[in-house]
């Protein structure tokens, strides 16, 4: 497995990635405009040259906002979301950032598990922040300062 940080040319795979994995996915045109951003991390997995999974994350001053992570059902439970993360992670700490934070489903034990095993946080919940089912966004947050 290999994880890049995204082109112009990964924005039509990272759409097709959050099509298969969300009910209400980024269009490509979303996921190109926040990875666009200056201040803006956005990294890809592949297997095999495949695109399997990204990650996004958006820097305010020293604050780092994760959008989403995804990836493909296939590549759930082997270490892709791992990989990703703790790449990404290693992105926060080159830039200096303070923290970075996430929401996520409340059901989405794996996810919760994951980003817990490598150093975030519970810090709050969102209240019925996620619709199709309605549910709790958990707020996760990792602080390198």
């Amino acid at each position: 497995m290999i994880i890049r940080k995204m082109t112009d040319a990964d924005v039509k795979s990272a759409a097709e990635i959050e099509n298969l994995c969300f009910v209400h996915p980024w269009s490509e045109q979303s996921i190109k405009d926040e990875m666009d951003k200056e201040n803006s991390v956005f990294l890809m997995a592949f297997e095999n040259e495949k695109p399997i999974g990204y990650v996004g994350l958006s820097v305010v001053f020293d604050e780092g906002y994760m959008g989403n992570l995804a990836v493909i059902e296939e590549y759930r439970r082997k270490g892709v979301g791992r990989m990703l993360m703790k790449e990404l992670i290693c992105e926060c700490k080159k830039l200096s950032l303070a923290f970075a934070t996430l929401e996520v489903r409340d059901s989405n034990t794996p996810a919760v598990s994951l980003y817990k095993s490598l150093g975030f946080d519970e810090v709050g919940r969102r209240k019925n922040y996620y619709k199709e089912p309605l549910e709790d966004a958990i707020l996760l947050t990792k602080f390198f300062k």
